[in-house]
């Protein structure tokens, strides 16, 4: 009976940590900061919290005494928030670039149902009449600021790889209305493409990306010769396409006069509810129409998930690995310091204190390894270029973002780990019975 009882008070308290870590990852951080300043106030303001600091204090002060056995749980916590830190960043650049193309006073069109753009047609009849519908924006000429465009996926041998290896780049057709519909599109080398010449102008990660792709150079394209005449910079997921003359891609890939999206500036934000539904009730049209920003932030919920589930599962592997570490460490101090606690509980220190300074001093080294795996994620990561399939077409040129709610993340994470790693130790401190821990020192 005994030896259930037992079991079960040990599994009680092995799922009410796996429900507080839990909670602990999913809490926004002003509630978090809530719980320390309950804390430092327990600390300060009681009896046991004062009690706590005392035996924290003697704690730490024997980590010199101890460094190599402490800097098991540092490292260990630091290799496993870096690694989770560079993922995340990874998830964090890649939703950052797709977000950054579109906006709330833009819309793109695209044939009903379709997913992306690759997947879309949109046939003359129909590009005409979504120009003319209420809420897109005129230039000082009077014209519609719409941009019809047709983009389609080419290979091109990546730069620095092997002779035959060829990636996928997005090429898209546009015309003079696409420079002014992104306007954030500048050239930086070379010039603009001449209309009706079968000419490109690539954008600056595909440049990095791609071989041969420097103004004056020469690219096969869809059994074609292209002119390279100029890179261009958005900042964007443009960055990673081609661009040249929608006409001229047209009649390489046989698409006729469709195009697959209409892209258009919109008088304000506000103008897009009535630009969609005048476009939903047109009995001419089978379309959706989406804001810019709405559009690719959805391009970029996927990858996103399956990049986040990648980085919490290696980092949770990574972290059973370090709490096995902490648990062995702190099981060990522990033992080197029974007679030191033993000392404690008999001159009158609850078990409470005991607890909570042998998990405080295991936290504090857990936060120490998490800002040190922090640091190294940021330094090493930091703006770091890489490059993904985007939308099922084309690759993606994307910068890693150690954003501060990134670093947050990894932080929770090694606190975490310090947490679990130092309560089991915690709670045989508290249980060690006086005289038998006395009598072995």
């Amino acid at each position: 009976m005994g030896i259930l009882k037992s079991f079960l008070r040990g599994l009680g308290l092995f799922l009410l940590v796996i429900v507080g870590i839990g909670a602990w990852l999913a809490l926004p951080w002003p509630f978090l900061l809530g719980l320390v300043v309950i804390f430092l106030a327990w600390m300060f303001f009681t009896r046991r919290g004062r009690q706590t600091g005392s035996v924290t204090q003697v704690g730490l002060s024997t980590l010199g005494q101890r460094i190599g056995s402490s800097s098991v749980i540092v490292i260990g916590i630091a290799g496993v928030v870096a690694v989770l830190v560079a993922l995340l960043a990874m998830a964090e650049g890649y939703r950052e670039t797709l977000r950054k193309s579109g906006g709330q006073d833009s819309a793109i069109v695209l044939r009903g149902a379709s997913a992306a753009e690759v997947m879309s047609t949109l046939m003359h009849d129909s590009v005409n009449v979504i120009s003319q519908a209420p809420g897109i924006a005129r230039d000082a000429q009077g014209r519609a600021l719409v941009s019809p465009e047709l983009v389609v996926a080419a290979n091109l041998p990546i730069k620095g790889g092997l002779p035959d290896e060829d990636g996928s780049v997005q090429l898209r057709g546009v015309g003079d209305a696409a420079w002014t519909v992104r306007p954030n599109v500048k050239i930086t080398a070379g010039r603009k493409f001449s209309t009706g010449r079968r000419e490109l102008v690539a954008g600056s990660g595909a440049q990095r990306q791609f071989a041969g792709l420097e103004p004056g150079r020469q690219v096969r394209l869809g059994n074609q010769t292209w002119d390279v005449v100029g890179i261009f910079h958005s900042g964007d997921a443009m960055d990673s396409e081609l661009w040249g003359d929608a006409e001229v891609v047209a009649t390489t890939y046989r698409r006729g006069s469709s195009r697959t999206s209409v892209t258009a500036k919109l008088v304000n934000a506000e103008a897009f509810k009535g630009f969609k539904e005048t476009l939903s009730k047109d009995p001419r049209l089978d379309v959706d129409a989406s804001t810019t920003l709405d559009y690719f932030s959805k391009q970029s919920e996927g990858m996103t998930k399956v990049i986040r589930i990648i980085g919490m599962v290696v980092g949770g592997i990574m972290a059973i690995g370090a709490v096995f570490g902490a648990l062995n460490t702190m099981f060990a101090t522990v033992a080197t310091r029974a007679r030191e606690i033993a000392t404690l509980r008999a001159i009158g220190f609850r078990g409470v204190p005991v607890v909570v300074a042998v998990m405080l001093e295991t936290m504090l080294l857990a936060l120490l390894g998490g800002l040190l795996g922090g640091v190294l994620a940021w330094l090493i990561f930091n703006g770091f270029t890489a490059s993904t399939i985007a939308g099922g077409v084309g690759q993606l040129t994307f910068e890693f973002k150690v954003s501060p709610e990134v670093l947050w993340t990894g932080i929770k994470w090694a606190l975490a780990i310090g947490f679990v790693g130092g309560l089991f130790p915690a709670l045989r401190a508290a249980r060690l019975p006086v005289t038998e821990a006395l009598r072995a020192a």
